[in-house]
């Protein structure tokens, strides 16, 4: 307590004494008791009152011991089953986790590491990829306070993310890598990327690249193949040496008949090759005869229209067509769907052509938008102009029922730019997104779907869709979830039929790279999504006796069932509504192409360079407890005793204040009891 706080209070003491003196014994005689008790209740106000109005400061100081971080980052995928004896890992894990010595000196953290990081001292080694670039990540961002000391067991190859050796680290943050695996390099030869459409269409042909590698000092001569549908359609003998080691197969094969195709590339196996396993790698396409055009109508040069061309053409089925007014001659009867991109009265002739063909239309209007020529050229919907542009976000529909879409970050997706003005709605229309400005969700239209007499139409009040698929990439690494949600919307634009009481939504291929689910909608008799509905769904896998029925599960406006539990296959499906005579079939393949297994050398090198970058050191299995030991004695790592002062007013102790009312109420019932009042 400081100096000036000391003499303060010590005049309180006095200034409250003379005045309780002056009051009760200063020219009076005191008779009995009562006076020095009302006169200790009075001086106790006097002085709590002064006291608070002093407001000390006192300082609380508190000891605490500093240890660092140990955490221990193990590769749960495969791979690891076949360069590591799981019983020893076990056994490390335990020597670690249960070392009294490293339990005083360090904060122990367990994580195991795949697809994603979980807390776990546990390992499966049932990870279908090895993502070491995220892992690391996440453990920055978890420990940034204090020195952190990362134990990484892991063959070092990875199969998802970015190169982990160029990641960032924190100075207090050490890595030590604990490699596992064989670090003699053998002789190999695999198939790497295979790239190809995953569509094609009938009568067609569709290209094929494929990367051939080598791993060796001799020279050999392996046979190349590609089949299709078990079908050798192309085959080649490639001189691999020390010096030609990579070889790329580029080749256009013909689509005969429609469905899905499997395309195998595959590579003859080595004399004293040890992994095979990366000498095949399979891939699907689907043969299709249709193909959607979609003519993309703009004047003006903006992000948007990339986007969108990009978003829609993700799908291999469609093909957009950019246009300006003045180009659009003789080509509008080969346009399946129009996109008018913020419109102007030069866009007459256009409309008045899909007002004929009844093709679907998707307006998007914004800032640049003639607002007085399309209201004078369409009847679907007024606006209101008053010149003013204005930012908007969207704000889900959640009884939106025309489709189901899923995974689209909506609520962290930055505003359209607008024009300031009230809409009429004049035909029937369902709302997808609102509009929410400042914060509030109002009841006005951002993204509708019309059903205009026999077409169907769609209208976005706002320009900006492209920072949409940019926020989607940068949340999620791709532009799946956006690609996917403008696809639907194409979808629903150029599918004249009359809507479907069951829809039905999948992928015909799974490879690994898409999540295996199958989604559907189901609508009452009034077209009005049913969530009470019960959905089921039979699985028969071709050429085997598997079947499985199973129900459909509701997520928000949609149903969906988890297939990540089938092995590679084509199956068939038959969805179904109970109590109602509604099916939808359809067929899917999986592919198996487990990426843990093309690489059993371990990457010893990059990890050795990872450990050196951040001061660390790296290890092998015979050098666990050697590695051990040095945590256990280095001096380094010894806890450090730290203190902390708390400073704490006065003021903030409630029972001084309850003190100066009970002093209070005690002298007034002692006054009021004798009379004195």
């Amino acid at each position: 307590m400081e100096v000036r706080s000391v003499l303060l209070i010590l005049f309180a003491v006095l200034a409250a004494a003379v005045i309780v003196f002056y009051q009760y014994f200063y020219k009076k005689k005191i008779k009995g008791y009562l006076p020095y008790l009302l006169a200790f209740l009075r001086f106790v106000v006097l002085f709590s009152a002064l006291l608070l109005l002093i407001n000390p400061k006192m300082v609380n100081r508190e000891y605490y011991v500093e240890k660092s971080n140990l955490v221990l980052l193990i590769d749960d995928s495969e791979s690891m089953q076949t360069v590591l004896d799981t019983t020893s890992l076990l056994e490390f894990l335990d020597k670690v986790n249960s070392n009294e010595t490293l339990q005083n000196r360090f904060n122990i953290f367990n994580y195991r590491f795949g697809n994603t990081v979980k807390v776990s001292d546990s390992s499966t080694f049932a990870e279908t990829n090895t993502d070491i670039a995220n892992a690391l990540s996440q453990t920055n961002q978890t420990f940034l306070k204090g020195k952190t000391n990362v134990l990484l067991l892991t063959d070092g190859n990875a199969t998802l993310g970015r190169d982990y050796e160029y990641l960032r680290f924190p100075e207090q943050n050490t890595i030590y890598s604990l490699i596992v695996g064989d670090t003699t390099a053998y002789e190999d030869v695999s198939v790497g990327q295979v790239n190809t459409n995953s569509y094609a269409f009938l009568k067609n042909k569709f290209p094929i690249e494929a990367n051939i590698s080598y791993r060796g000092d001799g020279n050999v001569k392996p046979t190349i193949s590609i089949m299709l549908n078990g079908r050798r359609v192309y085959q080649e003998v490639v001189e691999f040496s020390s010096r030609k080691t990579t070889h790329t197969i580029k080749q256009n094969i013909s689509a005969n008949s429609v469905g899905l195709k499997s395309i195998v590339v595959q590579v003859g196996a080595l004399a004293n090759e040890k992994n095979i396993n990366n000498n095949r790698k399979e891939v699907a396409l689907e043969v299709i005869d249709e193909k959607t055009d979609v003519f993309l109508v703009s004047n003006i040069l903006h992000p948007d229209i990339s986007a969108l061309k990009n978003a829609i053409e993700a799908n291999e089925q469609r093909q957009v067509t950019l246009f300006n007014t003045r180009e659009l001659n003789n080509q509008l009867d080969d346009g399946d769907l129009f996109i008018l991109y913020q419109p102007d009265a030069s866009f007459k002739k256009v409309y008045e052509h899909i007002l004929k063909s009844n093709t679907g239309v998707w307006v998007i209007t914004g800032p640049n938008t003639d607002w007085n020529a399309w209201n004078r050229l369409q009847s679907s919907y007024k606006k209101e102009n008053f010149n003013q542009d204005e930012e908007v976000l969207p704000s889900l529909n959640a009884s939106f029922s025309a489709f189901g879409f899923e995974n689209l970050s909506i609520e962290r997706f930055p505003p359209l730019k607008s024009s300031l003005g009230e809409i009429d709605m004049r035909v029937a229309h369902e709302e997808m997104l609102f509009q929410k400005i400042k914060g509030v969700t109002l009841n006005k239209p951002l993204l509708s779907l019309l059903n205009a007499e026999e077409r169907k139409e769609a209208i976005l009040f706002g320009e900006g869709i492209w920072r949409w698929r940019a926020m989607e990439f940068r949340l999620n690494r791709d532009f799946q979830a956006f690609d996917d949600f403008v696809g639907k919307v194409v979808l629903y634009l150029s599918t004249n039929d009359r809507k479907d009481r069951l829809e039905v939504n999948y992928n015909r291929i799974f490879d690994g790279t898409t999540a295996l689910k199958v989604t559907a909608s189901y609508f009452d008799e009034s077209f009005v999504f049913d969530a009470n509905a019960e959905l089921q769904i039979v699985l028969k896998k071709r050429n085997s006796n598997f079947e499985r029925k199973s129900p459909m599960l509701l997520r928000g406006n949609y149903f969906e069932t988890d297939l990540s539990d089938l092995e590679e296959g084509i199956y068939d499906f038959t969805i179904t509504v109970v109590g109602e005579n509604l099916l939808r079939s359809g067929s899917f393949k999986i592919l198996k192409n487990n990426p843990e297994l093309l690489v059993q050398a371990t990457d010893y090198k990059k990890l050795t360079r990872l450990s050196t970058k951040t001061g660390g050191e790296s290890f092998y299995p015979k050098d666990f407890n050697a590695m051990i030991a040095l945590l256990s004695a280095d001096n380094a790592f010894t806890p450090i005793q730290k203190s902390r002062q708390n400073i704490v007013s006065l003021i903030d102790f409630e029972i001084l204040l309850a003190l100066m009312v009970l002093c209070l109420a005690l002298e007034w019932f002692i006054r009021k009891y004798n009379g004195l009042i």
